[in-house]
């Protein structure tokens, strides 16, 4: 089965049709820049062109830097709070004709490291966090998603985690990668201290450069990085949608 799968991040939209069953994608991933004032309106008329651009007219699958309950919109992270109590799926659906599933960003990425990634076949407690702009999260108990954690919001001295340890602060501050994985470390500490994981998958797009950092976090659960890469989203979304509408 084929689904588009489309992710919706701070800087960049991006989507390609994904196999589903092999969890690859069937045509090259295309983007388009977020725009700056990134109202709904604005956004859809991207997805719009993005749908054009395959000349889609099946499901899709949609990821969204936000906590989302039954499609509707509930906060808004690197993205316009004019999105807050939108009902994006039903928003999606209006402007492009496609049935849309739309669901947390970090948990489409963690779809696709459980299905098809580093977490596949782990029956634990598996935690995946996204470091980008922000920090993500989802967690699976026996394989089974929590949807919307945001434990990027944590208070780690006196700040949420995400505004010490994203991977935007180590470029903005000038960190040098011990400096940051101090900083990540102390983070875990916490998540580890909570929840008491059986394995931790670090993503976003800092896991390319994983060789540089990965040695220094130091955790009591396995720590490994994802293998989607900056396809997870995209791929995670497909995945979920296919599981609907199959």
């Amino acid at each position: 089965m084929e689904i588009l799968g489309i992710d919706i991040g701070g800087s960049g939209i991006k989507a390609a049709p994904v196999n589903i069953t092999t969890a690859k994608l069937i045509a090259e991933r295309h983007r388009i820049v977020t725009p700056e004032i990134s109202t709904p309106d604005a956004v859809a008329k991207v997805i719009q062109k993005l749908i054009q651009h395959f000349d889609w007219n099946g499901p899709v699958g949609c990821t969204f830097p936000a906590v989302i309950k039954q499609g509707i919109i509930k906060t808004a992270a690197n993205i316009d709070n004019s999105w807050i109590g939108v009902n994006g799926e039903e928003l999606i659906h209006s402007k492009t004709g496609c049935k849309t599933l739309l669901l947390n960003d970090a948990d489409a990425a963690g779809i696709a490291e459980m299905e098809f990634g580093a977490g596949k076949d782990n029956k634990g407690v598996v935690i995946m966090h996204t470091f980008g702009t922000g920090i993500g999260s989802a967690i699976f108990v026996n394989g089974q998603l929590i949807p919307n954690t945001e434990f990027g919001r944590l208070e780690i001295r006196c700040k949420e985690a995400e505004q010490r340890a994203s991977s935007r602060n180590r470029t903005e501050e000038g960190l040098k990668w011990k400096s940051w994985a101090w900083r990540v470390n102390e983070f875990l500490a916490r998540m580890e201290a909570l929840f008491w994981p059986d394995l931790f998958i670090i993503g976003g797009g800092i896991s390319r450069k994983h060789d540089q950092f990965l040695h220094l976090l130091k955790t009591k659960a396995d720590i490994v990085p994802a293998q989607m890469l900056n396809q997870a989203g995209i791929i995670g979304a497909a995945i979920a949608a296919g599981k609907i509408h199959n």
